[in-house]
């Protein structure tokens, strides 16, 4: 079963297919965007606000976030708690 986290604006993606979730701001990852937006893999979920956090997914694509990666954590740590715990509540939805 896959768990859905909201990562802003309405947006969610499954927390079972990420692989990392990291600040825009180092030279290394606005490289790794770039890349993604010129080969068509990345998905801005910003709203046209700035990206705060950019998540790194299993099929390569790449989700730029308005939230910070410290939020973002939160709320896929929280999710795995409740799913430990039997607890099927969605939590972290709510903004």
């Amino acid at each position: 079963m896959s768990h859905l986290i909201h990562i802003g604006f309405g947006n969610s993606v499954n927390a079972d297919k990420i692989i990392a979730v990291v600040s825009p701001d180092s030279a290394p990852i606005k490289r790794m965007v770039q890349s993604a937006k010129e080969k068509g893999v990345a998905i801005d979920a910003t709203q046209g606000r700035k990206t705060k956090s950019v998540l790194v997914m299993e099929n390569n694509h790449v989700i730029l976030s308005a939230l910070l990666p410290e939020t973002l954590a939160g709320r896929v740590k929280n999710r795995e708690e409740a799913g430990a715990d039997g607890n099927e509540e969605q939590s972290g939805m709510s903004e």
